[in-house]
């Protein structure tokens, strides 16, 4: 499997991982981690042996898995492990078959990117899989997955029971599922909640102007902040994505 950008690297496909018994508690456990909050595999109802041979996979060097998420009109959000040996890091991606490269929404490592994605979008793309395009298409999994490229000053009040609920359906027992939601909506450990609006229309550098239905974000660490999702993609595609993310009826 190639990506674009990723020619010669050793990427795979990885949705077998989430079969792992401890795939949730090493792919969330770091960001569920607080000043108030440590938490432990055994509250993802796994044991420690597990939850280190999921991060074990999780960081291979020789495989670096790709989780797929279709979503509507033929786009895909990719969490990518990017398992440099000397800088380990996550990226998060959305593609179209048209497009010459992937956009970026996130960077999950020591250069960290983000905030990536609004509660908004998360939910949206969560909630629209592409059922006839390959990759996950469980709207718990999915949701859990992009997770990590949230941050939103604006939560509603029910996003902790969605997350909870989310973590149910993977197995977390219920009555530490609410508690370890709650913990991963709180502080980023990598960026600071941000403001989503869209654009008030004003050229970018460039001349570039951004496109009306799809948000920003004025965290100043984000790949999304005053720019486009993906470079060089029309009007049209623009549209298309602006709808697929759900923040745009045209």
């Amino acid at each position: 499997m190639l990506i674009s950008g990723f020619e010669g690297a050793p990427v795979v496909v990885g949705e077998d991982l989430l079969e792992l018994p401890g795939f949730w508690a090493a792919y969330l456990m770091w960001l569920s981690q607080t000043e108030d909050y440590d938490p432990i595999p055994e509250w993802f109802e796994v044991d420690g042996a597990d939850a280190d041979a999921a991060c074990e996979a999780l960081g291979s060097e020789d495989r670096w898995p790709v989780f797929r998420i279709p979503f509507a009109e033929g786009h895909t959000a990719l969490v990518v492990g990017r398992n440099n040996p000397d800088d380990p890091e996550t990226e998060y991606l959305v593609t179209h078959p048209e497009w010459a490269r992937q956009g970026h929404l996130a960077t999950v490592s020591g250069h960290q990117a983000g905030p990536g994605l609004s509660w908004r979008e998360l939910r949206h793309i969560a909630r629209t899989p592409d059922l006839d395009a390959p990759g996950v298409h469980a709207e718990y999994a999915r949701l859990l997955l992009l997770l990590p490229a949230l941050g939103d000053q604006d939560l509603p009040d029910d996003a902790a029971c969605v997350v909870g609920r989310a973590l149910e359906e993977a197995a977390v027992p219920a009555a530490t599922a609410q508690d370890l939601a709650e913990a991963l909506l709180a502080d980023h450990p990598l960026w600071e909640p941000a403001e989503w609006t869209f654009p008030a229309g004003t050229p970018l550098s460039g001349g570039q102007e951004p496109f009306p239905g799809i948000l920003q974000c004025d965290g100043y660490m984000s790949p999304r902040c005053g720019t486009h999702i993906a470079q060089g993609i029309t009007y049209e595609q623009s549209s298309r994505l602006a709808r697929a993310l759900g923040t745009w009826p045209g």
